[in-house]
């Protein structure tokens, strides 16, 4: 459904031709033509697997050292053993005997008057002689002297 345009004359007898043309408008636009559903079954079954499996172990041996050492110590192999030094810093206090002072002491002999009243106490034994001319009659006991 084109529509024929004419040609032009110009003045100088020239011939102008117009020219069309034809310009597409595509769109789009989304139809839904169905739906699905997906779900998931999860079944289980048990199979036996028999297989070797590779590892390794390994040994550990603490071994108490004690020893004082100038300066870190790094780890080394002692043929296939990894020997890994554990470091502790220790505070050191050193004692020393120290002489302070001396005390001298000197014994000297020395005598002073002293005066002190004193109350002594001594016992002594009297002895009494009873004459024989009295005789003591009627009572038990000594009749003489003794």
């Amino acid at each position: 459904m084109s529509k024929t345009i004419p040609p032009s004359r110009s003045e100088a007898g020239e011939q102008t031709l117009p020219l069309a043309r034809e310009e597409l408008e595509v769109s789009k636009r989304k139809v839904e033509t169905g739906r699905v559903r997906v779900r998931k079954v999860v079944s289980e079954h048990d199979t036996l697997i028999d297989e070797r499996l590779a590892g390794e172990e390994i040994d550990i041996d603490r071994q108490s050292v004690n020893q004082a050492v100038d300066g870190p110590v790094e780890p080394r192999y002692e043929g296939d053993v990894l020997v890994i030094p554990v470091m502790e810093e220790v505070l050191v206090v050193r004692k020393q005997l120290m002489l302070k002072e001396e005390v001298r002491i000197r014994r000297r002999a020395v005598e002073r008057a002293h005066r002190e009243r004193v109350v002594l106490r001594s016992e002594e034994a009297v002895v009494e002689r009873v004459p024989a001319d009295r005789p003591r009659s009627g009572r038990p006991g000594k009749t003489g002297p003794s």
